[in-house]
């Protein structure tokens, strides 16, 4: 099985040595997603929940472009700043992922300046 790169207009590009997304086979991993416009690479809102919203768009964003979709995720992986932001996150996170949900880590960390909020999916396809 080959290993192809996943790039997404719709998705801001990091100036990191990662790419935004990575499938093999039937395997999709989509890099940690910050909530950052694609056109504009600027934080998108001021609060989790927003900011949640538009880290989810970019993940979809990937998924889209590796022939996935939040249907085929089987793992999201959640980054919070601040432990007081785990139900303003849970809020957008149901809205935008719906049941039935996949499997889920939160984890608290630092992230860049103005950032609230990282996440990461593990998609596996039906090919």
């Amino acid at each position: 099985m080959t290993r192809t790169v996943i790039t997404s207009e719709n998705a801001p590009a990091l100036a990191a040595p990662l790419s935004q997304g990575v499938r093999k086979g039937p395997v999709l991993q989509v890099s940690g997603q910050l909530p950052l416009d694609p056109d504009t690479g600027e934080i998108v809102g001021t609060t989790v929940t927003e900011q949640t919203t538009q880290a989810l768009r970019n993940v979809t964003a990937v998924l889209t472009a590796g022939g996935a979709s939040l249907q085929d995720v089987v793992m999201l992986r959640v980054y919070l700043t601040d432990p007081a932001h785990l139900a303003g996150m849970n809020e957008a996170y149901a809205a935008a992922v719906g049941e039935p949900f996949p499997a889920r880590t939160t984890v608290y960390m630092s992230l860049p300046p103005g950032v609230l909020v990282e996440i990461d999916a593990l998609a596996v396809l039906d090919d």
